[in-house]
């Protein structure tokens, strides 16, 4: 673990172990369900992207998120009390997070985590200007893995709140959430909390629509991901031969997102030479969709207890306070 004092904050280097690029879509193509990991999408072009589709008027969940936190971050504050140290799973942009750090009494720390170096720093500034007397500190690392965070990170006899916004708890299968909860519960300890944002099960053209946007910014994101492949890795994919293929699974409660062939062909990657059958598809994300209870009755498998819940009007999203238990 590296430390070192940053103009901003502390900065935490645990060298985060990340599969390799090459390895990971050489190994998922060459399966017979071929898949790539979802985290590879988000190359800085993918970022781009992927900041476009938020503000799409199709795309719900950022700004319907954004409402329910700036709408009850003082319900949230009452809960968690004065002089809390608050951490965030995955800090991205760090922009929602202020809305609890303006709300919160006295708010003594906020602990950001994510595996973007660049990200984290970013976001450090931006928390460290904008609250100045927040204690503030930046861990890079794989946040999806809390139980490798140290302990010494978290040490002291602050007040733990855990936050998880942007529904990005629906790209774990549902065992894997519960694994990943657990391991925030070991990083926050019994008797402190988590806020965790969650998409909610509608109906399935709202959905449909959000990952088929009309103006193709989905698709190109999705598509992005083999011009990343024929850059870092030396294929020749024609993204002409591909579409983005999303559509949601009522029986497993999720959006499924794929890369689908529209033609027999045979692409190299890293100098492998990858059949594709008409029709055959990538699979390259899930986005579970919860209803509360059922998100509760989830989390409780962590060992957590429902405090409360917020939602929105229209009923699109859900933020949830949890009990560490």
């Amino acid at each position: 673990m590296k430390m070192r004092e940053e103009n901003f904050a502390t900065f935490v280097e645990l060298a985060p172990i990340e599969e390799d690029f090459r390895t990971a879509a050489l190994g998922g193509l060459a399966r017979p369900r071929k898949s790539v990991p979802c985290r590879f999408l988000y190359d800085e072009r993918g970022s781009e992207l992927f900041a476009a589709i938020c503000e799409l008027p199709e795309y719900y969940i950022t700004r319907t998120e954004v409402g329910v936190l700036a709408a009850h971050a003082a319900d949230i504050a009452a809960l968690a009390g004065p002089g809390c140290h608050l951490i965030e799973f995955g800090s991205g942009a760090g922009t929602k997070v202020r809305f609890l750090l303006d709300a919160f009494e006295r708010p003594a720390a906020y602990t950001a985590i994510d595996i973007s170096a660049d990200a984290l720093q970013r976001a450090a500034l931006g928390v460290t200007g904008t609250f100045p007397g927040v204690d503030v500190t930046a861990v890079c690392a794989d946040f999806t893995d809390p139980k490798r965070l140290p302990p010494s990170l978290f040490a002291g006899a602050r007040r733990r709140i855990g936050f998880f916004p942007g529904s990005t708890i629906g790209n774990l299968t549902p065992d894997e959430a519960v694994t990943f909860l657990r391991g925030c519960r070991g990083v926050l300890g019994a008797g402190n909390a988590m806020i965790v944002g969650v998409d909610l099960k509608k109906d399935e053209r709202v959905l449909n629509a959000a990952y088929n946007d009309g103006a193709g910014v989905t698709a190109s994101f999705t598509l992005n991901l083999l011009a990343r492949m024929n850059r870092e890795l030396g294929a020749d994919f024609d993204a002409a031969r591909f579409e983005h293929d999303a559509s949601y699974n009522a029986r497993e409660g999720r959006m499924e997102i794929y890369l689908r062939s529209l033609m027999d062909q045979i692409v190299v990657v890293g100098g492998r030479r990858v059949p594709f059958a008409k029709g055959e598809r990538v699979h390259i994300e899930y986005s579970y969709k919860y209803a509360v209870d059922e998100f509760q009755k989830l989390a409780a498998r962590a060992g957590y207890r429902a405090a409360a819940c917020w939602t929105d009007a229209a009923g699109l999203v859900s933020v949830h306070y949890l009990d560490a238990v």
